[in-house]
């Protein structure tokens, strides 16, 4: 079976006055079902909660960002997911509700967890329906949007492809209102798109297409196709699948070497680093260099943080940007005391260290 993640986002989902969009909904469940019948293995990561909650309760009294976004989700999701539920069910098909956290990616344990518990739900025919959990999620550490848990989702079930749904047919050429403008249908996993990418939000959502963009590549580096389509489209996920050439849609062409699994899971683990590695620019060019190697402490000029043994750590270059995030061999009071030190085990072996394009 090919298994696919497929991502509805809150504009696919509501409609121009923000309320719940269920004819669209229906639609989605429609063609997931089609793929279900059709050799497929879906994993749905849906936003709508908050369109659900605002659209069931009036509040009385004016409510922080913070306290609107806890309450209509809080609603919400339970309205979102019975919906699911309903029109699945028409279809003899269960699904099984998975809330989740940015924090819940950061420790191996957690991660191997959450996959556990997603695999043990296909293998016994069960849709995992996935969505932030809004009503806690409300740090620093939320996820930019469903774009960025979508992409570690797929990267974490070993998807074939990820499917975006948005209200936007793919990655324009240029300004999506000018006439000339045509879709790009095909991205190497590796090219530059900073050119044509419009730093515009859509309307309901939190992301917007810069972000689709850093997502979609990052997970297509790691080996998994990567689809950009425009979720209010007739069977656009039929399409997709029986007639790609005649489909409008982006698609990032998948690295022909992917990642391991634990590289895989650093790759999208920067913001979780619990210390910061200065390097040497012998050390960065070793680094970045076209033979794998592994980071050494003799290269290392400063350390900041306070991490234990197998934490994340960011890994900064020359130019103070971020080029590597891995799992650290040492705590960071051992890794202090041996900066500059020639001889000893890596600080960061390459099996744990992923590159930063």
């Amino acid at each position: 079976m090919k298994r696919i993640v497929v991502k509805v986002g809150s504009n696919v989902l509501t409609r121009d006055d923000g309320k719940l969009d269920v004819t669209r909904m229906s639609a989605i469940v429609d063609q997931i079902v089609w793929m279900k019948r059709n050799g497929f293995e879906v994993i749905l990561v849906s936003s709508g909660a908050m369109a659900c909650g605002r659209d069931e309760l009036k509040v009385n009294r004016k409510l922080d960002s913070v306290g609107q976004r806890q309450l209509f989700s809080a609603i919400g999701q339970v309205k979102l997911v019975g919906l699911y539920y309903d029109l699945f069910r028409e279809y003899n098909m269960h699904v099984g509700q998975v809330l989740t956290m940015k924090d819940s990616f950061s420790t191996r344990g957690e991660y191997l967890n959450q996959r556990a518990c997603m695999t043990v739900m296909l293998e016994n025919d069960v849709i995992p329906i996935v969505n932030e959990n809004d009503t806690v999620s409300v740090t620093e550490l939320m996820f930019t949007d469903n774009d960025e848990l979508s992409g570690l989702i797929a990267s974490m079930m070993d998807a074939d492809t990820l499917i975006i749904l948005s209200n936007v047919d793919g990655i324009f050429n240029g300004d999506p209102q000018s006439p000339n403008t045509r879709v790009i249908p095909m991205v190497n996993y590796d090219r530059d798109l900073g050119e044509y990418i419009q730093d515009s939000k859509s309307g309901f959502g939190r992301g917007g297409m810069i972000t689709k963009t850093n997502i979609a590549k990052k997970v297509a580096e790691e080996g998994i196709k990567v689809i950009i389509a425009n979720g209010k489209t007739n069977n656009i996920l039929i399409d997709i699948a029986t007639k790609p050439q005649e489909t409008m849609h982006t698609e990032f062409r998948p690295n022909p070497n992917p990642a391991s699994q634990v590289k895989k899971w650093i790759a999208h683990s920067e913001s979780f680093a619990k210390g910061i590695i200065h390097i040497n620019k012998n050390a960065e060019d070793a680094l970045k260099g076209d033979k794998a190697v592994s980071l050494l402490l003799v290269g290392v000029t400063s350390i900041e943080g306070d991490f234990e043994e197998n934490d994340i750590i960011n890994v900064v270059g020359s130019n103070n940007d971020i080029i590597a995030v891995g799992r650290s061999g040492y705590s960071a009071s051992e890794a202090k005391e041996n900066i500059g030190v020639h001889d000893l085990k890596p600080l960061i072996h390459y099996d744990y260290l992923y590159m930063e394009q």
